[in-house]
């Protein structure tokens, strides 16, 4: 298990990623705040300039990338979006090619935002992890330096959003944060550890991507096909296993919500906030809706890892 970044590690990054990204806001919403009487302040990673957390640590990779091997050309992803997004930004900054790999069926909204940045989409398969065994053997068969979806460089990349939240707010009671791959979940651990806070940290997934919380209950990697249509940025089958073991260790709990409550939870962040969150980024205030009781009157934040829904999941949103 590599060990998780320093607080000297984490602000360097965030002096790293500074000229690209200003602290993102995390406000109370009263109208968020009367639904679960607790008091609640949402981390807004959706005002990044790719509407999600991720280009944090893409930032962080391609630069310490190219410190290390300054010869690369080239770079491939595997991802649902904002990870690509992520990659495509910054290999953009570096002059580098990125091919993105997504599977058939994903979101059409955050493919042409890939494209926009520059890079060359690919689909393969139906689910990530087929997308991510393809672009593993495009990386050999045309020279490019393959980015996973979890790493250290990643981590510490997005790390700096939980060192924005701590902080800002260093007496939280509990974060609440989705786990797709686990470097949004393991960035808020490390900040606590470097910080030396007590805040619990609560991981958030869709009960129809459940690989982490079932490999959470049974203490053990376990793998679960993912059928959600609403949350593609938590849709893993197959965890991380360095992820997994930061998870075991670290999370006070693992919270599964419905593809339906993530769309209830979408338009009552867009009626309270006039924010859009994504399907994942809408599953922390889902699970704490669940949890309401156990969180009354205590000071809670909500990570809305991004924004970027497409127009067809809005418009369900909007008619939930």
């Amino acid at each position: 298990m590599d060990p998780l970044p320093t607080l000297s590690e984490i602000e360097a990054a965030k002096a790293l990623i500074r000229p690209h990204i200003h602290e993102t806001p995390a406000y109370r919403w009263p109208l968020l705040e009367a639904d679960v009487g607790c008091k609640l302040w949402l981390k807004h990673e959706n005002h990044t300039p790719v509407g999600a957390f991720k280009i944090r640590g893409g930032l962080v990779y391609i630069d310490e990338l190219k410190r290390q091997q300054p010869e690369v050309r080239g770079v491939i992803a595997a991802s649902t979006g904002n990870h690509g997004q992520s990659i495509a930004y910054a290999a953009k900054l570096e002059g580098l090619r990125a091919v993105i790999v997504v599977p058939h069926g994903n979101n059409p909204e955050k493919n042409a935002a890939m494209r926009s940045l520059g890079a060359e989409l690919l689909e393969h398969g139906h689910e990530f992890q087929e997308a991510l065994e393809y672009s593993r053997e495009l990386a050999v068969r045309e020279g490019l330096h393959a980015v996973p979806s979890f790493h250290p460089w990643l981590v510490r990349g997005v790390s700096t959003y939980a060192l924005e939240l701590f902080h800002a707010l260093s007496d939280l009671d509990a974060v609440f944060v989705p786990i797709g791959l686990g470097s949004g979940f393991c960035g808020i651990v490390a900040a606590r550890e470097a910080l030396g806070l007590k805040t619990k940290i609560i991981g958030v997934v869709s009960e129809h991507a459940p690989a982490y919380a079932l490999s959470f209950q049974q203490r053990q990697w376990v793998e679960q096909t993912s059928t959600t249509r609403v949350a593609e940025g938590v849709a893993c089958k197959t965890p991380n296993r360095d992820a997994l073991e930061h998870v075991l260790r670290h999370a006070h709990d693992i919270i599964t919500v419905s593809d339906d409550e993530a769309v209830t939870s979408m338009r009552e962040i867009i009626r309270a906030t006039h924010n859009i969150a994504e399907g994942a980024g809408a599953l922390t205030y889902a699970a704490l809706k669940k949890q309401r009781d156990t969180w009354q009157g205590k000071r809670v934040a909500c990570v809305l890892t991004g924004g970027n829904a497409s127009m067809e999941l809005l418009s369900r949103a909007l008619q939930a």
